[in-house]
């Protein structure tokens, strides 16, 4: 299955150090080698990279590494095709513009049979059901609040959506409009909340940095991962069926999820 990559934070951030270990795992480490996609909130615009090849190969890649990019919102993703071709139209992350915003999202699973009405406003560009899933999503948001309610009544509306979606398969994603961060764990999911006092964070692939080098005590910044990116910070696992909402840096929703584990999704 592909893997999923998200930062939230309360003051522009370079993702550099987790991307990197992160697209080890695209061609490296891992066999997530069908396309790699990220996606950075700027104010009200977002630049978005894709590309069909392997992320840990790929010179857009490079680019965005050497770029170093800084953003309060990032969403990653590599993909292992599971459903539809491996070309750029399929690749993560799927982009949509909701009561005037960028809305941004990103997939790890399968769901069966998801798709969104034919006369709904959201239509899917490729064939992969996450995108059809992200599509049904919107179009259900959109139905049910026609102008944009408050934070709260968008979470507690996409815990009810996307839950009855999670009952025809496996549905872990990160969703992104660039002011919160929203994440539901089906199988897996991690996230580790950076503030001061900052240290020093290790690398799985033995790359080391000292954030207190790069950061001001203010600073929030939380990542979430499929698998932890780094061998020597408590990272929470998610409980299966989870949902959480980071805004700022700060866990601000949570559903905490009850379903058992189930490692064979992995």
């Amino acid at each position: 299955m592909c893997q999923l990559l998200g930062m939230n934070c309360n003051t522009p951030t370079d993702i550099t150090f987790s991307f990197e270990g992160f697209r080890r795992r695209a061609g490296i480490c891992d066999q997530h080698t069908d396309g790699f996609g990220i996606a950075f909130f700027e104010g009200k615009g977002v630049r978005i990279f894709r590309d069909n090849r392997p992320g840990a190969s790929s010179p857009m890649a490079d680019l965005v590494s050497q770029y170093k990019i800084k953003a309060y919102n990032v969403i990653s993703h590599i993909r292992k095709a599971t459903r539809g071709d491996v070309n750029l139209e399929n690749t993560h992350p799927f982009i949509r513009e909701l009561w005037g915003e960028n809305w941004v999202f990103a997939h790890n699973g399968t769901v069966e049979g998801v798709k969104p009405c034919a006369d709904c406003h959201y239509q899917p560009i490729g064939t992969t059901d996450s995108e059809a899933a992200f599509c049904c999503l919107l179009s259900k948001l959109k139905e049910k609040y026609p102008a944009k309610p408050s934070d709260k009544e968008i979470f507690d509306a996409v815990v009810d959506i996307t839950s009855q979606i999670a009952e025809a398969g496996v549905f872990n994603f990160i969703l992104s409009n660039g002011h919160w961060m929203i994440a539901r764990c089906s199988t897996r999911l991690y996230y580790v909340r950076r503030k001061a006092p900052f240290s020093k964070a290790l690398r799985d692939d033995d790359v080391e940095i000292d954030f207190s080098q790069y950061t001001t005590p203010n600073d929030k910044v939380t990542i979430i991962a499929t698998q932890p990116l780094t061998k020597n910070e408590k990272w929470q696992k998610m409980k299966n069926g989870g949902y959480v909402m980071f805004k700022d840096g700060d866990l601000v929703e949570e559903i905490e999820g009850t379903l058992p584990d189930n490692q064979s999704h992995v």
